[in-house]
């Protein structure tokens, strides 16, 4: 029987930060993790070519909250990057999201959205903010490649991350005044975030759990329903396979963008083709000869190592909240985290909801 203050699992965004936050308030923590890495999904590789590559497709850091802006640079220096994606929509690329001029040109001046009441699903959400045809072209079929199932069957939550954007604004969060990627990539920076703290890689905690005893308090970070070992039945989630081709020939760049979204079935499987080479600080870029180009292919995984995406319907929500009236009845342990509390996080919001949890334990466990 191994003992421990706080016994961190997993060392990715969320299990990092609490970890860091319980560190530096001088309590004693161990985090383990089953991969060979830390970081979780947010880690990153370098190609031969001097290209970086984004290992669990892009991260892009950006946020609204100073804070949490500069707590992200404690660990490493940012350069600025705020991403502009484009679809191909085979004939044209045009911007993501959704262009006012867009929609004038290919609708006319008197458009309006196809659904008013209440959304029910997916599908009447997206109708209810844009015309049918900027719906089929743009989100229909993208959403069922993610997915793997008919738009109408997901929940109407989803549609809540896209927008119509009247201004024709290009940048994906123009919001957001602190944005950037790590200088010297984010394996880096996540191991500058678990500098000095105890760190035990390739150990799955649920196969020894029974020798483990933390005297404070367990945070576990992976997937709610494998820690209560499926008792329930399984949780849906998505994943991406990813496909590198590097091209020797190009002196510059392949693609206007770093990230051209696939949103129809006709242009693939997959839903989205990444250059890395726009995303790298620009005169570093300038120097490299060739280009790595990803493209994303979802699919349903069935190892929990793979677990990317939670599932947005119903069914999966309702069972969730049944695995999570029974984490809330645990003594000393947490589930958290985007697959702990089964929804997707972006980066500033994983490290603000990190810090809130962090700050509770050291209140309640002095």
């Amino acid at each position: 029987m191994f003992n421990i203050d706080y016994l961190i699992v997993g060392s990715g965004l969320t299990g990092a930060v609490i970890a860091r936050m319980l560190h530096d308030a001088g309590r004693e923590v161990l985090v383990l993790d089953r991969r060979s890495h830390w970081g979780g999904n947010v880690h990153d590789t370098t190609h031969e070519s001097g290209i970086s590559v984004h290992t669990y497709g892009p991260h892009y850091f950006r946020t609204s909250s100073a804070r949490i802006w500069d707590f992200a640079r404690r660990f490493g220096e940012f350069y600025k990057y705020e991403a502009a994606l484009l679809a191909d929509l085979l004939d044209e690329r045009a911007a993501w999201p959704i262009g006012a001029s867009y929609i004038r040109r290919v609708i006319g001046t008197d458009w309006h959205p196809e659904f008013s009441g209440t959304p029910l699903n997916f599908e009447e959400a997206a109708l209810a903010i844009m015309p049918r045809k900027v719906y089929e072209t743009f989100v229909k079929e993208y959403n069922e490649k993610q997915w793997g199932v008919p738009a109408d069957t997901l929940a109407a939550s989803l549609c809540g991350r896209f927008e119509v954007r009247h201004d024709d604004e290009p940048r994906l969060k123009p919001a957001c005044p602190y944005q950037g990627l790590p200088l010297h990539g984010y394996a880096a920076w996540m191991r500058g975030m678990l500098q000095g703290i105890p760190l035990l890689l390739n150990y799955d905690y649920l196969a020894h759990r029974r020798r483990w005893q933390p005297r404070k308090c367990l945070v576990f970070t992976g997937p709610i329903d494998e820690f209560f070992s499926f008792e329930l039945g399984r949780l849906a989630y998505r994943g991406q396979r990813r496909s590198h081709s590097y091209l020797p020939d190009v002196k510059h760049f392949a693609q206007p963008t770093g990230q051209v979204n696939n949103p129809l079935h006709a242009g693939g499987n997959h839903i989205r083709t990444l250059e890395w080479k726009h995303m790298m600080r620009p005169d570093l870029a300038a120097k490299i000869q060739g280009t790595v180009l990803t493209t994303e292919t979802p699919y349903s995984p069935s190892n929990p190592t793979d677990f990317e995406y939670p599932f947005p319907d119903d069914a999966n929500a309702q069972l969730y909240q049944r695995y999570r009236l029974r984490a809330e009845s645990l003594e000393r342990t947490l589930i958290c985290g985007r697959l702990g509390e089964y929804r997707y996080y972006d980066m500033d919001q994983a490290i603000g909801r990190a810090i809130t949890l962090a700050e509770r334990l050291l209140e309640q466990l002095p």
